[in-house]
């Protein structure tokens, strides 16, 4: 197919594709995103795309810290890509417009400077993963010894890092007397806003004090969170995509029908009416946040170890195993919700079973191998949080540590059957070290792990609670293997 999705062709779309309803020649820039990956396009700029009609000052230029691929694809179609919503219902085609450039941090890096330091721009919001923030996940501090952050250091007007990025437009700011932007974090960081704040702060401390004392003073940088699930665009979804426009996508996103964000207004400089396309802007983010990493993510973490080992590539393929449904329902109600402190009026017996519904949803190809990318950062939020609640009161974590177990499992870097798995971690290397060393023995392989102080901290590993249960359930995964390890657990555990 000749004809490429871009600007121009818009109008020759079909009538069943919804396409931007504003002038695109008019919109402003007044949000920087780094990160341009499927999920802020399914996410953040949708809602600011719903905005744009009405306040044109609030087009995003997008910047990918590290690979040029987004660019190349969407560079030719105008910053233009469909955002597909599939269900059971069927799927539902729209052009999103708010992305009006997208800039390759390495390839043009003063350009991208420039552009945060500009007075016009009042919001930088972020979605670069956890392990984008440079930081311990244990304990959400500054990481002042990884490589990027290192490099910043010594190199703070030639950053690589997003808080690197970040610390250094705003200096350049300060500099010019130009008030700062808002930072907006929607990554799945506990307390995301004040991490990010104090990431940035002491890393700010480090190249000059007065400059962390004045970003720790007179920088806002509200809390979020975000939950719409968004798997990987496929060559499958691609072609159906593109064979439906009439048009070539290069890169297209797919996701579900249901979006939420919660976001603490806090925006010195002003901010879009998100709230008009359906966002909620609250007082306090955290008991959402808790809610979402806690039942949302930390199902999906406890689905993609135990999925994928089982060999079901879904996560709707292992929800329709009815022993995976049970686990995930027992660990939603008996072991998450009880350390979930809501808000009068938050339904979390619908939110529950809103999940177990879109975890279920067939259209969605969300692969296992895809939620468990980074899992030394993303168990701290996920799943030892929420052990941690138990501990204190006392309480069981038999399915919390069968998630963990089956990390641990993984990680090793070969599945039930002797094949090797493709392990995307930033500690991947180093835990596969620590796997060799275990010699395929469940009770080493837990002890060389829980010594990872980056993932569980320093209390965890002192508390026989913990390590007792983790290692019986991973001797469990390594004798029977996940799918009848599932499929053998208690119904209750209370």
């Amino acid at each position: 197919m000749a004809k490429r999705l871009n600007e121009a062709g818009l109008a020759d779309l079909p009538a069943s594709v919804r396409r931007p309803d504003y002038d695109r020649s008019r919109i402003a820039t007044g949000i920087v995103h780094l990160g341009v990956g499927a999920f802020h396009r399914a996410h953040q700029a949708v809602y600011t795309d719903d905005v744009l009609s009405r306040d044109p000052r609030w087009g995003i230029v997008a910047a990918s810290l590290r690979s040029s691929d987004t660019s190349d694809a969407l560079e030719p179609q105008d910053g233009l890509y469909t955002l597909s919503v599939r269900s059971s219902a069927g799927e539902a085609l729209r052009v999103i417009g708010s992305i009006s450039r997208i800039i390759v941090a390495p390839q043009a890096l003063e350009d991208l400077l420039g552009i945060m330091a500009d007075a016009n721009t009042r919001i930088v919001s972020l979605t670069v993963t956890e392990k984008g923030y440079c930081h311990d996940p244990a304990t959400g501090a500054l990481n002042e010894g990884h490589p990027d952050i290192v490099h910043d250091l010594a190199n703070p007007q030639r950053p690589k890092s997003a808080p690197g990025l970040i610390v250094e437009a705003l200096r350049r700011r300060r500099s010019a007397g130009v008030p700062p932007f808002t930072v907006l974090t929607c990554d799945n960081l506990p307390s995301n806003g004040r991490t990010v704040k104090r990431v940035l702060a002491r890393y700010a401390e480090c190249i000059d004090p007065d400059l962390g004392r004045w970003v720790e003073s007179d920088v806002a940088c509200p809390s979020t969170m975000v939950d719409r699930i968004v798997p990987a665009t496929t060559d499958e979804d691609r072609a159906r995509i593109s064979e439906r426009l009439g048009a070539t996508d290069a890169w297209p996103v797919v996701t579900e029908p249901f979006t939420q964000w919660v976001i603490e207004d806090n925006f010195p400089q002003g901010r879009p009416a998100w709230e008009e396309a359906g966002a909620e802007f609250v007082a306090d983010v955290e008991p959402y946040e808790h809610m979402k990493l806690r039942l949302l993510n930390g199902s999906h973490s406890t689905l993609a170890y135990l999925g994928y080992l089982a060999g079901y590539e879904t996560v709707a393929e292992a929800m329709a195993d009815p022993a995976y449904e049970r686990l995930i329902q027992g660990l939603m109600d008996e072991e998450v919700t009880p350390t979930l402190h809501m808000p009068p009026g938050a339904d979390l017996t619908s939110y529950k079973r809103a999940l177990i519904e879109r975890f279920k949803n067939p259209a969605l190809k969300h692969r296992t191998w895809q939620i468990a990318m980074d899992g030394s950062q993303k168990l701290p939020q996920r799943l030892l949080g929420t052990v941690r609640d138990r501990l204190r009161a006392n309480a069981s974590i038999h399915r919390l540590a069968l998630g963990v177990a089956a990390w641990m499992r993984y990680v090793t870097g070969i599945n039930e059957t002797g094949v090797p798995i493709d392990v995307r971690d930033p500690m991947a290397s180093h835990l596969r070290i620590l796997a060799d060393r275990a010699d395929d023995s469940p009770e080493r392989l837990a002890s060389e792990l829980f010594a990872v102080r980056e993932i569980f901290g320093d209390d965890l590993p002192a508390d026989p609670r913990f390590t007792r249960t983790v290692t019986a359930a991973l001797s469990r995964l390594y004798a029977n293997g996940a799918k009848r390890t599932v499929a053998e657990f208690p119904s209750t555990t209370d």
